[in-house]
């Protein structure tokens, strides 16, 4: 059995600082780190039209180095719990040092390793601790002080780097993944701005365009509303009523700017009365739009009712109803024309009015067809990356334990996704 260590005996950990608000940017060079740039498992997250830049002064210790380690201090006022996760500054960017945040420094190299400490924040031994000492009631929070106290199993150092290498193993394959999906995202957004935006289509040059009241179109096509190629679902479900391992997708577990969903709990864990949805929905999330959550599930389920259902009326519809309610046009007209001041929700009878331009049948489903695939290959590689992640999890808690001797390990490490 390794011996159990406080976190305070091995290293130390700093607070930011407290830009100041006036000097946020939406573009720039340096960008301010938030909580919202962590997931849920550890790693970094970029948000699309979500980070901020800094422009003013600040004292220049709070510049973070590729390499720096993070922890999560706070959760997100609306999200997934974060608390205590952390992650690794990357190469590439400038990044700034937010109040937020715990920069981890003085670590104790001749005792602790810098990645096994990462997968330490990764285990929920540690983030149990965390959270059990965390305090507030709307948003929790912990400070340094309470890090110090959380207990460790610390394994002789050559043991801890095998254990950071083969958990890292598994999160580079997922890190690759996540950048093959964002390339496709951008393909498929990329193939409708050009088909159905531009009216740059196979074949385009030989087609006339006409006029019509929103503009010249390709002749042929017509404009209509989005209600008449898809539905608002509300199939109302009782979560106690159904199994309770039917996946379940609340606003926390929809990403910002993605539509691939990764994560999603249980029936077990929701509340009260919720939606279902089959695969081949797309779910949108109604409260505060501007945060652009939006995808089609790869699984069936239930689902928040703070969610909009969207069925295609028709097959072939599918990939260009995704299309369109993932565009930055389609979630800026729902920002624009939600109810509410503190929490606005996007309206559904208003949406449906949206204006698609649709194309003849076999164009139509010439688009479905390209863009269908590339939504399977992502979803495709979403269960990829959730096995990788349930066998590294699976892993992680055996292995900091000292369950699985990693001297006489015996488990096959994946090459390739």
């Amino acid at each position: 059995m390794w011996p159990v260590i406080r976190l305070g005996d091995l290293l130390t950990v700093k607070h930011g600082f407290a830009f100041k608000g006036e000097f946020f940017k939406d573009t720039g060079d340096k960008l301010v780190l938030t909580p919202g740039n962590f997931k849920i498992g550890g790693g970094l997250q970029v948000r699309d039209g979500k980070e901020r830049y800094y422009s003013g002064s600040y004292p220049a210790e709070f510049n973070l180095a590729p390499g720096d380690l993070l922890v999560a201090m706070t959760d997100l006022t609306q999200g997934a719990p974060i608390l205590g996760s952390p992650l690794v500054v990357p190469t590439v960017g400038q990044f700034l040092h937010n109040q937020r945040l715990g920069k981890v420094v003085d670590i104790d190299e001749s005792r602790l390793d810098r990645r096994y400490a990462y997968y330490l924040f990764v285990w929920d031994g540690v983030r149990a601790q965390l959270r059990g000492s965390a305090t507030g009631s709307t948003v929790r929070h912990t400070a340094p002080e309470r890090i110090y106290k959380v207990a460790v199993p610390l394994p002789p150092l050559q043991t801890q780097r095998k254990i950071a290498a083969i958990l890292s193993t598994y999160d580079d394959l997922i890190e690759n993944n996540g950048r093959r999906i964002k390339l496709l995202e951008e393909m498929l957004q990329r193939l409708y701005r050009e088909w159905f935006v531009d009216f740059r289509y196979p074949g385009h040059e030989r087609v006339p365009m006409v006029d019509s009241d929103r503009g010249p179109i390709p002749e042929g096509w017509q404009w209509r509303q989005l209600g008449c190629l898809a539905e608002d679902v509300r199939t109302g479900v009782d979560p106690r009523e159904v199994d309770p391992d039917t996946p379940y997708i609340g606003l926390e577990h929809l990403p910002e700017h993605s539509i691939a969903i990764e994560n999603w709990s249980t029936a077990a864990s929701a509340g009260s009365s919720k939606l279902a949805f089959k695969v081949g929905d797309i779910l949108f999330g109604k409260i505060r739009p501007y945060f652009h959550k939006v995808g089609p599930p790869p699984v069936a389920g239930i689902c928040s009712t703070d969610a909009i259902v969207i069925r295609a009326r028709a097959e072939e519809y599918m990939s260009l109803v995704l299309a369109v309610v993932s565009s930055d046009a389609f979630v800026q007209e729902a920002v624009q024309t939600s109810q509410g001041t503190k929490m606005p929700r996007a309206n559904w009878n208003v949406l449906e009015r949206f204006p698609v331009a649709v194309p003849p049948r076999d164009l139509l489903v010439r688009f479905d067809e390209i863009a269908g695939a590339i939504v399977e290959m992502i979803q495709s590689l979403v269960m990829v990356m959730r096995n990788l992640a349930t066998t590294r999890d699976l892993l992680l808690p055996r292995l900091i334990s000292g369950e699985i001797d990693v001297e006489k390990l015996n488990i096959e490490v994946p090459e390739a996704a």
